[in-house]
């Protein structure tokens, strides 16, 4: 075939033909993951946040007071709430009921009206169009002008015209869709996402009743799960939540609000006892992760405020004369804060859309924290003083941790020192292709050595529980052993011009930071010790998705000497000898418990859980910053009740040695 023949051939099987047009929601459907960031569980639950973000809309818009969230059973949802009720009119150029444009057609909606909404929630702005086209049936009702108007449809179709089906007091709107399985990896529900979402929305939105109710199953006592979730004092109200299992150094929240062109802002603030910084931040509702300009404008008018009472007052003088030096950090050191503000047309950055950048918010919210918050020093004489006490505190810690951090760093790979001396490393250099297993102890490390793939898995054994961090200064932290060699082992740094605890993993050794400890209650214990270390101290693992738990078997069912299979649960246990014993063979089986990895050999740790082939790994993810934060002051804190409590809800899915 000459060239000319090869060029019409390829012209004519890729011509103007072959150009699809993806008509109404087809799209959607074709690339969900460009609509909702994913098809697994995140994506998943990303729906039921579109669907109550129009609810959230009417409630900030002042028409809606109460949301009604339900799991129904085989996973369906529906949202009822007390609104205006979508338009069911005649819609003047699509010529169809203003419900089914919402309903079918993308960016269609009140909330690009400025007039309707004058600011809207939603990350993607993809609505509830998105939600029924990825649904394999939805079902709108509205209430609204006495009469209740109805529609149905089928993957985004409508399988009628919007039709009246009753008269109704009420006003309001209900969505009712089934996620389409075969778009979703997962269409299972999972409660306790959905209450902490539902938790932020109504601290976020005083006043608001939220309730959630699953209706898959109900409890030992004959009713269905359910929580209803509201505030009166809002950020307040967050702040109290965020820090419960904290000692507070001041009496009361201070709490700021204020409006500059159009753009409320609102934020609460506390101190605690510990030297950690819990900062987080929204727009209009939507949690912004990575920051951006509103958050730049509360550090910076925070310090401003602060350097400028300190000199006032004379502070600055004393603290020269203990020659400590301050820096934006220490104002930050145990200090927990909300920042939330509406902006009528946000623009979001970063590989998240999470970062919010529009650059008239930095100084909107620089002015309203420095006025106000300078206010409150004023007339806080008493308060004032404990701040800045911790803020010396902080100062003289900073430094013992910044030498800390640099004995780290100098006993780092990087600086031509060794690896730490237990450390079996792997063959491999690509760290993309690299595994690092954090295990428990000396003898659990020796069949894991042993049985592991020295090619592309290293080994690191800890010598017992490692510090608990929740409770410790930073610079206790870096002089911790085990840490230091964690440190070592991975190549990371510690620490960059514009922040002192940012992580550096250019020189990241492994893409897999997989824990691996005993199936017992101290293993366990272990296991969140270091996911504590991570979370506090190593964050951008988990954010990046290099953080894992290995998950080795609960039991070997055996006959005589002769292994049959191994179990991860006692329910696989008991359906294992179930099914063993059902030709009436019985008494011939033994049931061995692993409580130590350290109690099976190479071969058996290697099979069951090292072998990529055959093992399950749990990757670690923050779903919800916010809920982390919580659970882990809660956890590793110091406070003593709430730990109880949450340990007395829970005993049901402890893991608890026979």
């Amino acid at each position: 075939m000459t060239e000319e023949e090869k060029r019409e051939l390829a012209s004519e099987e890729y011509g103007a033909s072959k150009i699809q047009v993806l008509e109404g929601l087809e799209a959607v459907r074709k690339r969900p993951a460009m609509y909702i960031g994913d098809v697994h569980f995140r994506g998943l639950h990303h729906l039921v946040y579109e669907v109550v973000d129009n609810s959230i809309d009417e409630a900030m818009a002042g028409y809606c007071d109460t949301i009604d969230v339900r799991i129904l059973p085989g996973n369906a949802i529906s949202v009822l709430d007390n609104g205006r009720g979508i338009p069911t009119g005649m819609h003047p150029k699509e010529h169809r009921s203003a419900l089914e444009v919402v309903l079918t057609v993308l960016h269609a909606g009140g909330k690009f009206d400025k007039g309707s909404y004058k600011v809207s929630g939603g990350l993607h702005g993809v609505g509830v169009s998105c939600v029924n086209a990825l649904s394999t049936h939805l079902t709108a009702e509205v209430y609204r002008e006495g009469q209740i108007f109805k529609q149905e449809y089928e993957c985004g179709k409508p399988l009628y015209d919007v039709k009246v089906v009753g008269k109704t007091d009420m006003n309001g709107t209900r969505i009712t869709f089934q996620p389409d399985g075969s778009i979703f990896q997962t269409t299972e529900y999972d409660y306790s996402t959905l209450a902490n979402r539902m938790r932020e929305l109504a601290y976020l939105n005083h006043g608001i009743t939220i309730t959630l109710t699953d209706e898959r199953e109900k409890m030992e006592n004959g009713e269905f799960r359910s929580e209803t979730f509201y505030s009166e004092n809002g950020l307040i109200d967050f702040i109290a939540y965020l820090d419960a299992n904290r000692e507070k150094l001041i009496p009361e929240p201070i709490s700021i609000s204020g409006e500059r062109n159009g753009v409320p802002v609102e934020i609460a603030l506390e101190y605690n006892n510990e030297y950690k910084e819990n900062l987080h931040s929204y727009v209009n509702n939507i949690n912004t992760i990575e920051g951006g300009t509103h958050l730049q404008g509360f550090r910076s008018g925070l310090t401003r405020s602060f350097n400028a009472y300190a000199e006032k007052s004379g502070l600055l003088e004393k603290l020269e004369k203990l020659k400590v030096k301050i820096s934006p950090d220490d104002f930050r050191e145990g200090l927990t804060a909300v920042i939330s503000v509406k902006v009528p047309e946000p623009q979001f950055e970063g590989q998240t859309k999470t970062k919010l950048g529009n650059d008239e918010v930095m100084g909107i919210v620089n002015s309203i924290v420095g006025q106000q918050l300078s206010d409150y020093l004023e007339e806080h004489p008493k308060e004032a003083k404990t701040i800045f006490d911790k803020v010396t505190l902080a100062a003289q810690a900073r430094q013992a941790a910044r030498n800390a951090r640099e004995k780290v760093q100098r006993k780092g790979a990087l600086s031509g020192f060794s690896l730490p001396g237990k450390l079996a490393d792997c063959s491999e250099r690509d760290p993309s292709k690299t595994e690092l297993y954090l295990v428990e102890g000396d003898s659990a490390g020796g069949s894991a050595k042993s049985g592991r793939d020295r090619n592309f898995q290293a080994i690191l054994p800890l010598r017992g529980k490692i510090l608990n961090v929740e409770k410790a200064m930073e610079h206790r932290v870096f002089d911790s052993e085990e840490i230091k060699n964690i440190y070592t082992a991975l190549g990371v740094t510690i620490g960059t011009e514009e922040d002192s605890k940012a992580l550096n993993l250019e020189k990241l050794r492994y893409h897999k930071v997989i824990i691996m400890t005993d199936a017992d209650v101290d293993g366990s214990h272990i296991t969140t010790l270091i996911l504590t270390f991570f979370f506090r101290y190593m964050r951008e693992l988990i954010e990046n998705g290099y953080v894992y738990c290995a998950t080795p078997p609960l039991y070997l069912i055996k006959r005589g000497t002769k292994p049959i299979c191994y179990c991860w649960t006692d329910e696989e246990r008991t359906e294992k000898l179930a099914e063993l014993t059902k030709n009436g063979t019985v008494s011939g089986y033994d049931v061995q418990r692993y409580k130590g990895l350290g109690e099976m050999n190479p071969e058996q740790l290697w099979e069951t859980t090292m072998d990529p082939v055959h093992r399950t790994l749990r990757q670690v993810t923050i779903e919800n910053a916010m809920e982390a934060d919580h659970i882990f002051s809660m956890l590793m804190g110091d406070e003593v009740a709430p730990r109880r409590e949450f340990i007395e809800q829970n005993a049901t899915y402890a893991n608890i040695d026979a």
